[in-house]
């Protein structure tokens, strides 16, 4: 087996989409899976899955059969880290934010969000999906406490940094940003950006491609 570190951004896009697929395999039934079946479920090469599986596979396929789909699917969990529960807190609790913590489905993929965070007082003291929310200006005391690593920012860009900057010194290790702000952070600290103008960008650029072409 590879090193983890040999992973590119594509690669680890579509191991989720292999979590998901050897699950519902594995909830029928089926006890092994070669790579042209999980390429032709997924639409994808079966080259590119060959590899992808060969690097993170602590077992070898067995010919004719392939590999076994509940050893393969501990191997996949454990490349992205869900054998264990990440706990994260969640600051901005507006109608992005509240989405995300009502969103049941974090858990399967290793994540659960203990805390949130706001200035505004028609969130703060409250509940949203049993996760206690907090006064903004609590970060520092709190998140030590509820022992979270992982900082999810839903907050309006111009206080997107200072926010960045209380989790950072508060012990957060990795960020979440939902945010349009390229935050600045020290080196050890992990940022995934999701930029939704970028993808709607990509989106809409290829649905103007499409209709392009069924004018011709």
């Amino acid at each position: 087996m590879s090193s983890t570190s040999n992973l590119s951004k594509n690669q680890l896009r579509r191991f989720p989409s292999y979590l998901t697929f050897l699950k519902k395999c594995d909830e029928a039934g089926i006890k092994y899976i070669n790579s042209k079946t999980i390429s032709d479920a997924l639409e994808l090469s079966d080259e590119q899955v060959r590899k992808d599986l060969q690097i993170i596979s602590t077992v070898s396929g067995i010919p004719n059969r392939g590999r076994e789909i509940k050893k393969l699917i501990i191997d996949v969990e454990r490349i992205l880290g869900y054998e264990e529960t990440n706990l994260a807190v969640l600051v901005g609790c507006g109608s992005l934010g509240t989405a995300l913590l009502n969103y049941k489905g974090f858990l399967e993929y290793g994540l659960k969000i203990v805390a949130g965070f706001d200035s505004n007082l028609e969130f703060i003291g409250k509940m949203i999906n049993n996760i206690p929310i907090y006064d903004v200006r609590r970060i520092f005391m709190t998140v030590p406490s509820v022992k979270a690593h992982i900082g999810i920012l839903c907050v309006p860009n111009h206080s997107a940094q200072e926010v960045c900057n209380r989790l950072v010194d508060s012990g957060i290790e990795a960020i979440w940003n939902f945010t349009n702000v390229k935050l600045k952070v020290p080196h050890n600290i992990i940022v995934s950006d999701i930029n939704m103008a970028s993808s709607l960008a990509e989106l809409s650029h290829k649905l103007y491609i499409q209709k392009s072409k069924e004018k011709i």
